[in-house]
């Protein structure tokens, strides 16, 4: 369910994109529940937030910031069986693509 290729798709329709500078500073740090944010989690997981789909995976992580608790193997699975998504990576970048999205106004 990767967004990429509609992401293209609908920036090459716009006439005027911003600066990637002007979107964002190369040395700010982006949170991950700003990159997983609540519209993104809602739409596609049975989740309303991000810290709330941590909190439910089969680990000891209680939210967001305590994801490095959750094993690979373990947060890919979880993401499989909970999401709209195969598996982890489809789920990352498909995140990433909706918030550069949004970032560019694109939707």
């Amino acid at each position: 369910m990767a967004l990429e290729t509609d992401l293209e798709a609908i920036a090459a329709q716009r006439e005027v994109l911003p600066d990637a500078e002007d979107v964002f500073d190369v040395d700010e740090s982006i949170p991950i529940t700003e990159v997983f944010n609540t519209e993104f989690i809602q739409d596609h997981t049975e989740f309303e937030s991000f810290d709330e789909m941590v909190a439910a995976s089969p680990s000891d992580a209680d939210s967001a910031a305590d994801l490095k608790k959750i094993t690979h193997g373990e947060w890919d699975e979880f993401v499989t069986e909970t999401t709209d998504f195969t598996d982890e990576e489809e789920f990352v970048f498909a995140a990433r693509d909706h918030w550069v999205a949004k970032k560019l106004d694109l939707y």
